[in-house]
């Protein structure tokens, strides 16, 4: 993702850290689409993210192409909880 793409897709995120859907068994990660510039939504990508109100952060975890993977394995699932309880 392009500089001036990943600058817009934070200042998005700021505005909005709600934003996308939780995602069950990640303890709190959430999933948003986000469509690149000049591409269109089939070449969208998906970014996993996770927002600790209290302490004002958002961590960016995974991030990755639509076309190459629609939701997360159990694996990863078990992953990001594992870095939640690490983050809270």
């Amino acid at each position: 993702m392009p500089d001036d793409e990943f600058r817009a897709f934070q200042e998005a995120l700021i505005e909005n850290p709600e934003a996308g859907d939780t995602i069950a068994g990640t303890g709190g990660f959430r999933k948003i689409r986000w469509s690149r510039s000049g591409m269109g939504k089939r070449s969208g990508i998906r970014v996993i993210y996770y927002n600790v109100t209290r302490k004002g952060r958002i961590y960016l975890a995974l991030l990755y192409p639509k076309n190459e993977q629609d939701d997360l394995t159990e694996e990863q699932k078990r992953v990001l909880m594992h870095l939640s309880n690490m983050l809270i």
